[in-house]
């Protein structure tokens, strides 16, 4: 992991790109008025934001795996569900 120093929070890096893609990355963020760094660390973000919902989901479903449900927690799950719905306005 990179820490940046006290003075600075944002550190300058070189990433090698195919010219079509930053064509494209660069006619998006001029779409939503955004400089290119902008918009590269906010998809940055997003795709690290994916990963991590990713691994939960990963780790969610092996517990679910090690431990599921028995039938009479899923038919008491169904039967709340199905009173709430029953009060909701469609």
């Amino acid at each position: 992991m990179v820490r940046a120093t006290k003075r600075s929070k944002k550190t300058v890096i070189q990433v090698p790109i195919e010219y079509e893609l930053l064509a494209n990355i660069d006619a998006a963020a001029g779409r939503v008025a955004e400089s290119r760094a902008a918009f590269i660390r906010d998809a940055c973000a997003l795709r690290l934001k994916a990963l991590a919902e990713e691994e939960r989901d990963r780790q969610y479903e092996a517990a679910y795996r090690k431990r599921p449900e028995d039938a009479a927690w899923t038919w008491m799950s169904a039967q709340i569900l199905a009173a709430k719905l029953a009060k909701d306005r469609w």
